[in-house]
């Protein structure tokens, strides 16, 4: 039934689903009390209290454009994308040097990967979603492109560092909880959140250059812009500098578009089994 929906909803312009995002996001804000509480709470601790309108429209976008980018037919989807700085990316593939693209959960996220592997072969990593509604979508849309499902486990890591190592991108969304053991406390916004150790890792044994990457949603309904950043972090100290330093950059990328940032997404919780950050334990 869900595939059905996506389907039925593929076909209406782009502008008519953000206009239905816009609404359903404002429904959900309001008849949520933990989500409303969420997403005022990030904002503000992350300085940008003044983006919440602009930021419950877009959360709804992000929900309802998913048929659009799953299900349109891939020329449509395309017309609607336009890519800015693919030269720094073409650089890098023409070196023969692997890429980490570090794609945060900021505006149009999942039509990032989808763009990148229509022009090269491009590895990421995947959890299923909670949803099992849902896998089929998801894995439905990646399986018409050049794009390989990397699970989240060590199988998977080996996946990306063999496509570095021959010079192929992979994908990582570097804010995602990662679980216990698989990350460290640094700094997000002023506060400590659990953060995944795997993008350093990942650039030092696949000898690769990371590049930050996200797809702008434009006003109206008039597509995206997809932006490659160069990542000019140091990753030559410990785990939790290494991992400050991501947060940093992820930090400035979301600066330029601040309200297209997944705002509601519980990005300080204590996954099962970790500590907690020395100051909250102190406290």
């Amino acid at each position: 039934m869900l595939v059905l929906l996506f389907r039925f909803l593929s076909v209406f312009p782009l502008p008519v689903l953000h206009a239905l995002g816009t609404a359903l996001g404002w429904l959900v804000y309001l008849l949520s009390p933990s989500y409303r509480r969420r997403l005022r709470g990030n904002l503000e601790l992350a300085g940008y209290g003044t983006q919440r309108r602009a930021a419950i429209a877009e959360s709804g976008k992000a929900i309802v454009e998913l048929p659009f980018v799953w299900c349109a037919p891939q020329e449509r989807v395309t017309r609607h994308v336009t890519m800015e700085n693919w030269e720094l990316v073409q650089r890098q593939l023409d070196s023969g040097k692997g890429i980490v693209f570090l794609t945060p959960h900021l505006g149009c996220f999942e039509l990032t990967a989808q763009q990148v592997s229509l022009r090269q072969e491009l590895t990421v990593m995947y959890r299923p979603p909670r949803k099992s509604a849902l896998k089929p979508l998801v894995e439905g849309a990646r399986a018409r492109l050049k794009m390989h499902l990397a699970p989240a486990n060590l199988s998977g890591v080996r996946m990306l560092v063999k496509a570095l190592k021959g010079g192929q991108p992979v994908g990582v969304l570097p804010d995602q909880v990662p679980q216990e053991g698989e990350g460290v406390w640094a700094p997000f916004f002023g506060r400590q959140a659990y953060t995944m150790t795997l993008p350093a890792k990942l650039a030092q044994l696949g000898k690769a250059d990371i590049l930050l990457t996200y797809a702008e949603r434009l006003p109206h309904g008039r597509g995206y812009v997809i932006r490659f950043v160069p990542f000019d972090g140091d990753l030559s100290g410990t785990a939790a500098e290494q991992a400050a330093s991501i947060n940093r950059a992820m930090e400035q990328l979301i600066a330029l578009c601040p309200s297209q940032y997944f705002w509601s997404y519980n990005r300080y919780k204590r996954p099962q089994g970790v500590a907690a950050p020395e100051a909250e334990a102190v406290a």
